[in-house]
């Protein structure tokens, strides 16, 4: 299977965006799957978490209130939805299937004035 992204771009602080990660080659409805994020010079972090059971999501501390994650299983499309952002949300983010190997190709969220 493999997860294609897209809405990644320039915002400036306050702004919003939302995220989209479409799936293929492999049942989307069963799946979970996490937004992580990588800022230069900086590890990769884990964003927040959406499984199979729409209603079950897991966000990080920087991410509570200001992100949230949903799926449209008809799509087959993941979502992170961003808002008030700030500078330090600048980073390449990637969509990942949980427990698989399965990555987005990363797309930078530039969040400046």
């Amino acid at each position: 299977g493999h997860l294609v992204e897209s809405g990644g771009g320039l915002v400036q602080p306050g702004g919003s965006l939302t995220r989209s990660c479409v799936a293929a080659g492999f049942t989307f409805s069963g799946a979970a799957f996490q937004w992580f994020r990588q800022a230069p010079g900086k590890e990769r972090e884990h964003v927040a978490t959406i499984y199979s059971t729409h209603t079950l999501t897991d966000y990080s501390a920087s991410a509570k209130g200001r992100f949230t994650i949903y799926r449209d299983n008809r799509k087959e499309t993941v979502y992170l939805q961003m808002t008030n952002l700030k500078p330090e949300d600048t980073a390449v983010y990637y969509c990942h299937r949980l427990n698989y190997e399965n990555w987005g190709q990363g797309t930078q969220v530039t969040v400046a004035s």
